[in-house]
This record gives structure tokens, C-alpha cells and sequence, in this order.
């Protein structure tokens, strides 16, 4: 929680100190073309990258399967594209990070540990 508490003062601060430098270096418009643009590349790619992990979880489910893996990939594309939707570039390298296949299967061990931990911790409730 207090981890929380950090990333919500410092990655504001250093957004806005990211977006002054860019709006002096290229200038007003292209840095808010920019900011615009990735929301709208954001929008597209959750909605393709959902579509597909939508349809994965159908056909897993359709054999009988836990789709635990589908899961985890949707987590990371809706907050993928929460992170595109919010304006910054550290937010949207994330955010694009957390869309791409390949570069989500970085992050899917880190979020099966955490997820794991709140279980464990009895911070989830599994019904059953």
C-alpha cells in the first residue's frame, strides 16, 4: 500500500517534468499530437489484444479449461489501456509494454506472484 502511495506522488511529478521538457524541446502541439495519438494507438490495440484474449478464454473454457492464463492477459490489457488513456510517457510506455505480447510475458510472473500473495494473504475471496 505504501508502494501505492509512492507511484501516485512520483510518477505524476515526474510526467508533468517529462511533458514541460518535451513541450520546450518539440514544441506545444507536437507533444499534445502525441499524447492524442497514443490514446488513440492505445484505444486500438486494447480492443484488438481483448478481442483475441476474449476469444482465447472462450476456446480454453470450451474444453473444459481454466483460463487462468487469459486472465492475467486481460488484467494486463485493461490496465494497459488504462496507462494509454492517461496522459504521459511514462504511463503510455507502460501501458504499450502491458499490450504487446511479447513484452507482456514479462510482466505476467510478477502479476501471478502478487495475485498469489493476495490469496495467500486472504486479501482475494475465491467463491467457489
Amino acid at each position: 500500500m505504501r508502494y501505492l502511495v509512492a507511484l501516485l506522488i512520483i510518477i505524476p511529478a515526474m510526467e508533468i517534468g517529462i511533458l514541460i521538457f518535451s513541450g520546450q524541446t518539440l514544441g506545444v502541439i507536437p507533444t499534445i499530437l502525441i499524447i492524442i495519438a497514443t490514446g488513440i494507438i492505445g484505444a486500438y490495440l486494447a480492443k484488438q489484444q481483448g478481442i483475441e484474449t476474449l476469444r482465447r478464454a472462450q476456446e480454453e473454457m470450451k474444453f473444459g479449461q481454466i483460463p487462468g492464463e487469459a486472465i492475467i492477459d486481460g488484467l494486463c490489457i485493461l490496465v494497459g489501456g488504462l496507462l494509454l488513456l492517461t496522459p504521459g510517457f511514462i504511463t503510455d510506455t507502460t501501458g504499450f509494454l502491458l499490450l504487446v505480447p511479447q513484452t507482456r510475458r514479462i510482466f505476467k510472473p510478477w502479476i501471478m506472484k502478487v495475485v498469489k500473495r493476495w490469496i495467500d494473504n486472504r486479501n482475494v475471496i475465491i467463491y467457489r
